[in-house]
């Protein structure tokens, strides 16, 4: 232990009003304005604490003064803590996000000497200019990550420029606890056997890079389901929405739902038999049996409502900003082509809705020994084009026609020219958003598959 001064730094609240977009979550963003630091620069409503103050005091007090909205205090949770050094020399501080989604009041500029905008922004469409030390702690709170280092130095920009230099440097939490049951919480272990009685073994089977948990549960008697927790209210409403209307006319091929819980965003499923076929090494006629297989269930789910007509294209709006963050990470002649499709797509007929999977890949499919073929994992399912639940599928057909052939000949019918390019289309849109969350979380196999999908539209649509 060093016996010179002890470092202190300032502490800063920084609020994290969300809610519901139409397409993603929202938050409410100000910009400054006056003789303040970063001025017309937006940023969270924030401030420091005063003497004696708490922290979820702080942040309470701060949402009051800055935007009007009255928050209780058992509304307020702990999002992301940022040690931030600013660019202009100095010493450093600590920032800490509060996620807060429920209040009483409408927001508005309170302070209008201080702050000359306000309004609700996606998550995933962040204005510009924006204060990196805010961006830092925001791009920490999409990641899911706890805390974050941000050590800006002499020279950088006080705001955020996207394709620039990015001190942000996320740091995870711990691992989590051995899958004993130890880790399900108690709320989530009440509303469960309440569903199903007696637990007597909960196993945690989440995939490592989803947020969403899941948890294999043995009842006392012996019967097995399965527990989900989501990780967003619109992952649970779409899950719960289609195990209720689609998944019933699928039939034995998926789980049914035995009770949900929008409180905790919970939901108890059937368990299905199977292994998954993700990562496993096939022969050629078993991959063609999965492929017919899940040709039959596309078909089927797209059939399970009425269609709908599409609304305007916004395809546009969301490759430009999902280039904005790919680009570094993209490969000379990438650009061109998926705005070549973007345009393309834009002149294609307007196409019909029908309820989708929206996540159709061979993570969220298991086979059985005797070659029937489930489908489970809904919680992306919506209203979309048949299309688009073909493009992650995409990737498995590349070198193999015959896989293509045996999920359209499940499918019922070859897909009209059309459809051929909207599926292209589609396809570098979704490699593109691959890979910018690829390189965001650290994911090279989301990111990968990214580049193969770009790599095989390169190959057909040469000049």
């Amino acid at each position: 232990m060093s016996g010179g001064p002890r470092h202190t730094v300032p502490v800063d609240v920084h609020l994290v009003l969300r809610r519901d977009g139409d397409r993603s979550p929202e938050v409410l963003l100000s910009r400054r304005a006056g003789p303040v630091y970063a001025t017309g620069l937006w940023h969270l409503p924030s401030g420091h604490l005063d003497p004696g103050e708490d922290m979820v005091e702080g942040v309470i007090r701060e949402a009051r003064e800055e935007t009007g909205v009255l928050i209780a205090a058992a509304d307020v949770t702990a999002a992301v803590t940022v040690h931030h050094r600013p660019p202009r020399g100095g010493s450093s501080r600590i920032g800490v996000f509060f996620e807060v989604r429920r209040w009483a009041g409408r927001p508005g500029v309170m302070e209008p000497d201080r702050c000359d905008g306000m309004g609700w922004y996606p998550l995933d469409a962040l204005p510009e200019p924006m204060v990196a030390y805010c961006r830092a702690g925001l791009d920490a709170y999409r990641a899911g990550m706890p805390a974050a280092v941000h050590f800006q130095r002499l020279g950088d920009l006080v705001e955020y420029a996207a394709g620039g230099v990015d001190r942000t440097r996320l740091l995870p939490g711990p691992p989590p606890p051995p899958a004993d049951g130890a880790d399900l919480p108690d709320p989530l272990r009440v509303f469960a056997e309440c569903a199903v009685g007696r637990i007597a073994q909960v196993v945690d089977v989440s995939w490592a890079r989803t947020g969403s948990r899941v948890w294999r549960l043995t009842g006392s008697g012996g019967g097995t389901w399965y527990l989900k927790r989501h990780a967003g209210q619109r992952f649970h409403d779409r899950e719960v929405a289609a195990y209720r209307t689609w998944a019933p006319g699928l039939g034995r091929p998926v789980p049914r739902l035995v009770a949900c819980d929008p409180l905790t965003r919970a939901v108890v499923i059937t368990a299905l038999a199977g292994r998954s076929p993700h990562g496993m090494d096939l022969d050629p006629a078993t991959e063609v049996r999965v492929q017919q297989g899940l040709g039959r269930l596309a078909a089927a789910l797209h059939r399970a409502s009425p269609e709908r007509p599409a609304g305007p294209s916004s395809a546009a709006d969301s490759v430009k900003r999902q280039l904005e963050e790919a680009r570094p990470h993209l490969t000379a002649g990438d650009e061109e082509l998926v705005r070549t499709l973007a345009r393309a797509y834009e002149d294609l007929p307007r196409p019909v809705l029908v309820p989708t999977h929206g996540d159709l890949q061979y993570r969220n499919v298991l086979l059985t020994d005797d070659g029937e073929v489930r489908l489970f994992d809904f919680e992306r399912s919506e209203y979309a084009t048949a299309t688009r639940d073909l493009v992650r599928l995409g990737d498995t057909w590349t070198g193999r026609p015959d896989l293509r052939a045996a999920f359209l000949d499940g499918y019922g019918r070859p897909l009209t020219p059309v459809e051929e390019r909207r599926l292209d289309c589609e396809s570098a849109f979704d490699a593109v958003s691959g890979i910018a969350y690829g390189a965001a979380h650290d994911d090279p196999e989301v990111a990968e598959r990214g580049h193969r999908t770009l790599y095989r539209l390169h190959a057909i649509h040469r000049p």
